[in-house]
């Protein structure tokens, strides 16, 4: 992006009264954030949203100095831009109609035609959520897809690190400039993120982590993803205020269930009985509702010489080795499982290198 584009942007960021949306009508009839700027008055009221105090804002001459202050520290602190009509941006984002028309990076983020999912959940995350978490986020990493989620502590914290665990590129969505870490005692973890994946913020180096800037945070996690997982929530939370918007923004939408009595599971069970969330009991489900291609994986899965099967697995092995190629659900039928059960065992059962996935959602014994 030129200097003078960026400059112009960053100013227009600065307008009281633009919002993401406001910019982005302006820009389609101006055509560049220069151009609003030299644009008549008597044009620009035609906009809708725009009245006599915004164009007065307009003509502010003060926000010209901050956008130079803004741009002094992204070239000096090697910030990376993604306008939301440069091919670098977000794909999924780009259909947020309140999606950002700037994004922050530091980093090495390359996000374009890969799998992207958001993980969310409790600051207050327990051992169940942990372990599912990290055996969830293994399970997946044959695929390789992009985690992302908030740098918080809990659920956002324990999602990254299991990302990096499994080498897979991670992205914390913060709600802050970049000129800071929130909360610092995450401050470790910054170099090994930044090595693959690192952090995205829609949000200048003046930008504390207020509270409100969270709200606006969890957008930006919902509409980068193709799907939204809930692992751990309360009956109220940020997460919960994600899951929402990835609905609006019509996302899947995931949540792990849990006890009845559990406080940071009755978020989830919530979501899963007013039919906001599919139930998430494995990675496997995950893949099936979302249709992923198993030959897509990047760690090839090889048959084992001697291949041990559980009694369900054998049952499910045996059905194929006779009937052959079948689709999911007719093995679940036939086999008297249910769809969620036979997805995790399916999988498994790929993973030993005895079943392989077909075009279709159908499977065949190797």
């Amino acid at each position: 992006m030129r200097h003078s584009d960026l400059f112009y942007l960053l100013a227009l960021q600065k307008v009281e009264g633009v919002g993401d949306i406001v910019a982005k009508k302006l820009l389609s009839q101006c055509g560049t954030a220069e151009e609003i700027f030299k644009t008549k008055a008597s044009k620009l009221i035609s906009v809708d949203g725009i009245g006599s105090v915004l164009l007065k804002n307009l003509r502010d001459k003060s926000i010209f100095a901050k956008a130079e202050e803004e741009l002094k520290f992204i070239e000096n602190n090697n910030i990376s831009i993604s306008f939301f009509q440069d091919e670098d941006y977000p794909e999924r984002l780009k259909h947020c109609v309140d999606g950002p028309i700037l994004l922050f990076a530091s980093g090495n983020i390359d996000i374009k035609k890969r799998k992207v999912i958001s993980i969310v959940g409790t600051r207050q995350i327990t051992a169940y959520g942990t372990a599912f978490c990290k055996e969830f986020i293994a399970d997946l990493a044959p695929l390789n897809p992009i985690i992302v989620s908030g740098f918080a502590y809990g659920v956002d914290i324990v999602a990254h690190q299991a990302a990096m665990e499994n080498n897979l590129q991670t992205i914390g969505v913060v709600a802050h400039g970049l000129n800071q870490i929130y909360p610092k005692s995450h401050k470790k973890f910054v170099a090994k993120m930044e090595q693959n994946g690192g952090f995205l913020t829609e949000f200048w180096s003046s930008s504390n982590p207020e509270k409100e800037n969270f709200v606006r945070r969890n957008r930006i996690v919902a509409g980068i993803s193709e799907a939204t997982i809930v692992i751990e929530s309360a009956d109220k939370g940020g997460s919960l205020i994600t899951a929402n918007i990835a609905s609006d923004y019509n996302r899947d939408v995931f949540a792990v269930p849990g006890r009845a009595n559990d406080k940071y599971s009755q978020g989830c069970n919530n979501l899963i009985k007013q039919q906001k969330a599919s139930l998430l009991t494995s990675a496997a489900d995950l893949i099936y509702m979302l249709n992923w291609d198993l030959e897509t994986a990047t760690k090839p899965v090889q048959k084992q010489l001697f291949v041990v099967l559980d009694a369900d697995e054998q049952k499910i092995y045996d059905f194929l080795q006779k009937n052959g190629k079948e689709l999911l659900d007719i093995i679940a039928l036939q086999c008297d499982f249910p769809i969620f059960k036979i997805a995790a065992t399916l999988l498994n059962m790929e993973l030993k290198g005895a079943v392989r996935p077909l075009p279709g959602k159908l499977f065949e014994a190797i």
